[in-house]
């Protein structure tokens, strides 16, 4: 089953990837997961300063 989901290979230092694991064992999530709040937080502050992002259809 194919799903509508973006794929985006991500260059990281091992060790921030280690951290970020660590988070998101405690979070109970998935590092994919755990990197997927974070940009949803980081887009909801940006937004609420500086207003809504338009993206266009595709």
């Amino acid at each position: 089953m194919k799903d509508n989901k973006s794929r985006f290979t991500l260059r990281i230092d091992p060790e921030l990837l280690e951290k970020l694991g660590y988070i998101a064992e405690y979070e109970g999530r998935t590092k994919n997961r755990e990197l997927e709040q974070l940009i949803k937080r980081r887009i909801q502050e940006f937004e609420g300063e500086h207003g809504e992002i338009l993206v266009q259809d595709e």
